[in-house]
């Protein structure tokens, strides 16, 4: 799944540490999402959508292949 994570993380000003204690994920996470190397799951989507208040498709579009 591609996204935009990286840029609403800049936007917000916010390290990846950051956004993961917020939440409540491993920087790790983060950093796999960010590199589209892992998929979040529905609750952790709706997590990142709501600590930035946006939609979820805002960050994350589905594969186009």
């Amino acid at each position: 799944m591609d996204n935009d994570l990286n840029v609403w993380r800049a936007k917000a000003d916010v390290t990846q540490e950051e956004l993961a204690d917020a939440v409540e994920v491993s920087r790790q996470t983060i950093n796999a999402i960010e590199r589209g190397r892992y998929d979040p799951s529905l609750e952790l989507a709706f997590a990142l959508a709501d600590f930035f208040e946006c939609a979820i498709e805002d960050i994350f579009q589905p594969d186009t292949e």
